[in-house]
């Protein structure tokens, strides 16, 4: 398993990163303990959770993931074999419950101190740690469509100060319970904010993005922040390589196979508009063309770009990760980076 570090912090953690947001819903808690445990023994030594899993998000599922994660800790003990990473939640309506009444700002969960405390507070005690080696902002304090979206659009600008939100995060670094801070769903102008406040006024820096990055979505590098990634070296923590299964062929024509995350809850829109079948076709042939698997192909993708630090992977059960894992194992030709080149440039990110 090779080793990659995380930001400047001196940190190594493994290519491939667990993502465990079905755990606690659709894997339950034995399904769950059998992929970490599986995860484990080959190498991976990096989870990502978030507080708002199980996903997706529901009232009765809220913090599920991080409470298998924690009783898997306290059933295995070897907390100090893991790079832990979870995520508090952005500015949202729609999820209220993920805080208490009293604590929402014009009912809304937000990104200040309070809610940062409680969140942070909550995560270690579901997680039953005493620290969270990676932090995240699940997603920004502005209004920002952060992704799904073709055409940009600017909201009125209230938001928490970049400053302010690495302010409460730094507390937390400060008193131990949190080591780094990283970002999801974000842009480069926000990125660079947060680097810009960091640099200017000392306080925590960004050690990672976590954004969708896959072969029908590649515009974190079309769009700018693979090269702040490199430069500023803020990695990619690649999350929906497989595009959430469609990047597998499952779903072609229309199909929705039992147990999937398409039939269970409906929630393919992002990978369905113009052009999504028709590529999804392409890339499929292609890696049978090229002698691989569409898993293969997609994951190798990935996890051969530069700026990548990690590529979150998920599964619904062993079986699946068993597959994910071996995937990596896989060569990456030139061959492969021109041709997945050439359908990219005649059709770019039908599935941003």
């Amino acid at each position: 398993m090779q080793l990659r570090e995380l930001g400047r912090t001196g940190v190594k953690v493994s290519s491939i990163c667990l993502g465990t947001m079905t755990f606690g819903d659709q894997t339950p808690q034995d399904d769950a303990f059998a992929q970490m445990d599986l995860a484990l023994a080959r190498g991976v030594n990096f989870f990502d959770t978030a507080e708002m899993y199980s996903s997706p998000p529901k009232a009765d599922t809220q913090g599920n993931t991080e409470r298998v994660i924690g009783a898997w800790f306290k059933a295995r003990g070897g907390r100090d074999k893991v790079v832990l990473a979870s995520k508090v939640a952005g500015r949202t309506r729609d999820m209220k419950w993920i805080r208490p009444e009293d604590m929402l700002e014009d009912g809304q969960v937000r990104l200040s101190r309070a809610q940062i405390d409680y969140a942070v507070e909550q995560s270690l005690k579901r997680l039953q740690t005493d620290y969270i080696d990676l932090y995240q902002v699940h997603w920004p304090d502005r209004l920002y469509r952060g992704f799904g979206f073709q055409t940009y659009k600017d909201y009125p600008q209230d938001f928490i100060a970049f400053g302010d939100i690495l302010e409460a995060l730094g507390r937390h670094i400060d008193r131990g319970n949190i080591r780094a801070i990283g970002v999801s769903n974000e842009s480069p102008w926000g990125v660079m904010r947060y680097l810009a406040e960091s640099d200017t006024r000392g306080l925590p820096r960004l050690a990672s993005i976590q954004n969708a990055y896959h072969l029908l979505n590649r515009r974190f590098e079309t769009g700018g922040l693979a090269e702040v990634a490199l430069r500023e070296h803020v990695g990619l923590l690649a999350y929906s390589p497989l595009a959430q299964g469609v990047l597998t062929g499952k779903y072609l024509g229309g199909a929705k196979p039992e147990g999937s995350r398409g039939k269970l809850y409906n929630r393919l829109q992002r990978y369905e508009g113009p052009g999504a079948e028709e590529m999804t076709v392409a890339y499929v042939k292609l890696a049978r063309e090229l002698g691989v698997t569409p898993v293969q192909l997609a994951l190798k993708f990935v996890d051969t770009r530069p700026w990548v630090t990690s590529t979150i992977v998920g599964a619904s059960s062993v079986r699946q990760l068993e597959e994910d894992l071996a995937a990596f194992d896989a060569p990456w030709t030139d061959e492969m980076e021109q041709r997945v080149n050439a359908l990219h440039t005649a059709h770019p990110d039908p599935c941003p």
